[in-house]
């Protein structure tokens, strides 16, 4: 909404569609990135107290109440070896071991699949860049590119049009890259 505002105020109606648009988008990323961080800290805290329940069984102390109680992967498969340990009489701790083991190879097989698709991404913000390099360049001949994107009915729609299309493009890369089992 400040970027609308002010673009509104400085530019005009097209400037506060661009700025709109790319202020959503960064707050949008900035969320993300925020939830997704808080995801994995929740997650990797969840390993670490699953590994830690592990060898407290092991030296023989009693389990007490540390298995996670929410509704992540983790605890879901904790509670599930809690269950078959009651009814089976399977060794807690090994079963909690091997919940933690393929917890965190699935964990590693997910940051390779980032890391695999890192470029693809990197080149779609690279693609969505490349306008300030032709507003640039027009800059450098001699023209004044903002001014006829700004304030002529077929810059306004060229470069409303490119913001669309920039943004469509950034979201369909982000969904392409986003790491199998991670929402996108």
């Amino acid at each position: 909404m400040v970027g609308a505002g002010a673009g509104a105020l400085l530019g005009g109606p097209v400037a506060a569609v661009v700025l709109a648009a790319y202020g959503t988008l960064a707050a949008r990323a900035l969320l993300r990135r925020r939830v997704r961080r808080a995801a994995d800290r929740a997650h990797r805290h969840d390993l670490d107290q699953l590994g830690a329940l592990a060898a407290d069984l092991r030296a023989g102390l009693p389990a007490g109440a540390a298995i996670g109680d929410g509704p992540r992967r983790v605890a879901r498969l904790a509670r599930a070896a809690v269950r078959l340990a009651d009814r089976t009489g399977a060794p807690l701790a090994e079963l909690l071991e091997r919940v933690e083991a393929d917890a965190r190879a699935a964990d590693r097989g997910l940051a390779a699949a980032a890391a695999q698709a890192a470029g693809a991404r990197a080149t779609a913000w690279l693609l969505a860049g490349l306008p300030l390099g032709g507003i640039g360049l027009g800059y450098a001949i001699g023209v004044d590119p903002v001014a006829v994107l700004l304030h002529t009915p077929v810059g306004g729609g060229s470069a409303v049009a490119a913001v669309a299309l920039q943004l469509g493009g950034l979201l369909w890369a982000e969904r392409l890259g986003a790491a199998p089992g991670r929402a996108a």
